[in-house]
């Protein structure tokens, strides 16, 4: 497959940045769009120009690293996946694809394709894990019954990745998919609710201090999350955040 790539370039977060188009040859169908971005930079650096940087880890769909802006879509045309596993077959040969960070304010570009995504992790540090007192007659989590359909929904929020897709899609850069992902999950269990107060009021306090904007309502996020977090979730922390909200 012969291919155009207009790859998003910037030096670091001081510089503008600008859309730059290269030509590139012999990508395979079977590589996945990340193969065909390490094709692409052996090609820069044998010819002694500066290779594009892209975040990426595990390549397996599990770690959310690999959060690229791919012809207007979070992780490009598929669904249910994340850039690492998307596939060059997905397109055609001839065909210009456009690459660029998830762009958000709250997302701050540190080199071309590279975005800090930090502040998803303030946001978890605010609230979203569960203190436990180890000391005396400590009860194991696993003796504790659990509605079966309140820990698989419990679960399927757990599956959320920290990508980043939902605030890449969202035309206000909201983030409270990923939020109300991450108090779904502790929300539906009886070891979250010692905390379920403080949680949902830190981790949107928190929310709202990065930056991010609020839920347009649109569903976008849903559709391009790799993992498929429904919108009730969404609903679920409002619950919450009301029902905290008046408790303080």
């Amino acid at each position: 497959m012969k291919l155009t790539l207009k790859i998003w370039r910037q030096k670091n977060a001081q510089d503008k940045g600008k859309m730059v188009d290269y030509k590139i040859d012999g990508i395979e169908p079977d590589m996945s769009f990340l193969e065909m971005l390490d094709v692409f930079n052996e090609q820069q650096i044998n010819a002694g120009e500066e290779p594009v940087a892209f975040d990426h880890d595990c390549r397996e769909g599990i770690c959310g690293m690999c959060s690229l802006f791919i012809n207007g879509e979070a992780h490009g045309p598929d669904r249910g996946v994340t850039t690492c596993q998307l596939h060059m077959r997905m397109f055609k040969d001839g065909d210009t694809i456009t690459i660029e960070p998830f762009r958000a304010a709250a997302f701050p570009v540190v080199k071309d394709l590279v975005v800090d995504r930090s502040s998803f992790d303030r946001i978890q540090h605010a609230g979203g894990f569960i203190s436990v007192n180890t000391s005396g007659n400590t009860i194991d989590a696993n003796t504790i019954p659990v509605n079966k359909q309140d820990a698989d929904k419990a679960f399927d929020a757990a599956t959320c990745i920290g990508c980043g897709a939902c605030v890449a899609s969202c035309k206000n850069s909201s983030a409270m998919l990923f939020v109300a992902a991450k108090v779904s999950q502790y929300a539906l269990l009886p070891q979250g609710q010692v905390e379920a107060t403080d949680r949902v009021l830190n981790m949107v306090r928190q929310m709202d201090d990065e930056g991010f904007g609020n839920c347009t309502n649109t569903g976008a996020c849903e559709v391009e999350c790799p993992k498929g977090i429904s919108l009730e979730n969404i609903a679920r922390m409002n619950r919450e955040y009301m029902s905290a909200s008046m408790k303080g």
